[in-house]
């Protein structure tokens, strides 16, 4: 009889399946569960060898599946100022000159968190100089989506007299010929990032491609360092696995060194960046990169794409004009027969597609591109994803469900549930249309998978403060609750991610014979007024049988 490694018992043991959803105790022999059940029953599988831990009653779950995240992004973000708490070119500029005191060697300042009302009026480059003009410094939106820069960093870019940029990035410019300081979308800021020295942790997101030279070991070394400083981030919060919503092959190679010099925590899927401007032949990169990497722990098999942009910068692509703004809807960045034609291509390989959607028009297309592929390919079990979906038609609600279609939510991007202001962004998405914002309920309800994410780092990747989120948002005027239940979005955030990533057969839930990933609360979870999760904390992260967060509550 095989015995236990290790064994998790006197807990409140959520399983997320459905066959024997709860349990008392967890016994891991190697890299995967060993059995699940009552106290008795694993007791019997110890040996003098076998390390017990006493959960005193916490709650023990799979370990929380991340899936929509930007772990290197996300590494570099915790060496950044953040500036979310403020409000105010005198708070912000005290900020930027303390951070600049404490980095004098740093080539760029970047302050992330800087919500688009923050200085009350859209920044230039002139409110930037006021507060340093002799450094280069910019600041990071919440969702990513734009930065507004200095001058001295402009200059440092060489985007002060503006740049050609492809469909939906731009160099916003002014009446004097020369840039205001605001950067729309990823290739717009892309100079920026690479001056700062992380440009290479930024292609999978805005370009899409290759490193050119390939990089040396050293810079493998120090790309390597910042992905392993956001996973570790993440195992912090409970997290065990992740897709990492931007890559290319080169995350893939530096992962594959990561595990390859025992330094690899959590596991990852990474995927093909298909941008606008790419024919259907790179997609035989994509296909590449699922056919080397297809293992427990390192795995692609998708192409992300993104449709539109954001609500608060106006490039969310909308079925009605935005209204603060008559006439304008912006624009999808793929053509609707285009991006059928595309969608039908990857499908056809057997990839999976998960395309960034925010506005209803563009939510809109990517179904109806979904419908084209199973058209012409025939249906099978593609789990193609939607990212976002911040405001839905109603009409089109139905159709995620009939045509297997997953809903990749993130309950800390509605306004007022986390961190995020309730304006500019309900102004642009109009009173009339708040019933139809950032619907949950409402897809689960009518048959659409689920999986819950945070986007990070565009919002905070602690888990249970995303739970908490979930379950204490607010009701705008007018709109439903929109709230699933403590179960439904615990399933959300561990085995809807996994089913939703392709990856329920080797983790997401806790079975026997599938991988030793759990996370053990501070607390009884269920027990917990929601509002007080948080407050839980994770005290233990188990990934593959290995204990990769403890922060000693347990000694």
């Amino acid at each position: 009889m095989t015995t236990a490694d290790l064994i998790l018992t006197n807990a409140r043991v959520l399983t997320m399946d459905p066959d024997h959803p709860r349990a008392e105790a967890v016994a891991i022999a190697g890299e995967r569960i060993l059995a699940v059940g009552s106290a008795a029953e694993v007791a019997a599988l110890a040996e003098p060898g076998t390390r017990i831990i006493d959960a005193g009653g916490r709650t023990v779950l799979p370990g929380f599946f991340e899936g929509h995240v930007h772990v290197g992004l996300g590494g570099a973000d915790l060496t950044h100022l953040h500036i979310g708490h403020l409000h105010g070119a005198e708070a912000v500029g005290a900020a930027f000159r303390t951070f600049a005191t404490a980095n004098p060697d740093m080539p760029l300042l970047m302050a992330q968190e800087a919500h688009y009302t923050i200085l009350d009026m859209p920044a230039t480059r002139h409110d930037l100089d006021a507060m340093i003009a002799d450094r280069p410094i910019a600041m990071m939106s919440p969702d990513l989506h734009t930065v507004w820069a200095n001058t001295a960093a402009l200059k440092a870019a060489e985007l002060l007299h503006g740049a050609e940029m492809p469909h939906g990035h731009e160099v916003v410019m002014g009446e004097d010929g020369l840039a205001t300081g605001e950067l729309r979308e990823f290739e717009a800021f892309g100079p920026l990032i690479a001056y700062a020295g992380e440009g290479r942790i930024n292609l999978g997101i805005a370009t899409g491609e290759e490193p050119d030279p390939w990089p040396t070991q050293a810079e493998r070394a120090a790309d390597k360092a910042l992905l392993l400083k956001g996973m570790m981030h993440c195992a912090a919060h409970g997290v065990t696995s992740l897709v990492n919503m931007d890559g290319n092959r080169y995350t893939l190679e530096l992962l594959s060194e990561m595990r390859a010099e025992g330094m690899l925590p959590l596991r990852v899927k990474v995927p093909f960046h298909f941008k606008p401007h790419m024919g259907l032949d790179a997609l035989d990169r994509a296909s590449a990169m699922t056919a080397e990497f297809d293992d427990d722990w390192i795995s692609s098999g998708f192409v992300k794409m993104f449709m539109d942009g954001v609500i608060d910068s106006r490039t969310a692509f909308m079925l009605q004009d935005y209204p603060d703004q008559p006439g304008h809807r912006s624009e999808p960045l793929f053509p609707p027969e285009r991006f059928d034609e595309i969608a039908t291509e990857i499908d056809r390989r057997g990839l999976q597609i998960a395309v960034h959607a925010i506005g209803d028009g563009a939510v809109r297309v990517v179904i109806d591109g979904y419908q084209a592929a199973r058209a012409a390919n025939g249906p099978r079990d593609s789990r193609h994803r939607i990212e976002h979906i911040e405001l839905i038609d109603p009409a089109d609600i139905p159709r995620l469900a009939s045509l297997g279609i997953t809903a990749s939510l993130q309950p800390p991007h509605a306004p007022g549930a986390m961190d995020f202001p309730l304006q500019p962004t309900l102004s642009r998405i109009g009173a009339a249309r708040w019933a139809d914002a950032y619907q949950w309920r409402s897809l689960a309800k009518a048959g659409a998978a689920v999986a819950f994410s945070s986007d990070w780092p565009v919002a905070d990747v602690s888990v249970l403060r995303g739970i908490a989120a979930a379950l204490t948002r607010e009701p705008y005027d007018s709109a439903r609750d929109e709230r699933l239940s403590l179960l439904e979005t615990l399933h959300a955030y561990t085995a809807g991610g996994a089913w939703a990533a392709h990856r329920d057969q080797v983790t997401g839930t806790l079975r026997p014979g599938l991988a030793a990933d759990l996370v053990m609360l501070g607390g009884d979870g269920e027990a917990t007024d929601a509002s007080k999760i948080p407050d839980l904390g994770v005290i233990l992260t188990i990934c593959g049988g290995r204990i990769i967060h403890d922060p000693g509550i347990l000694a």
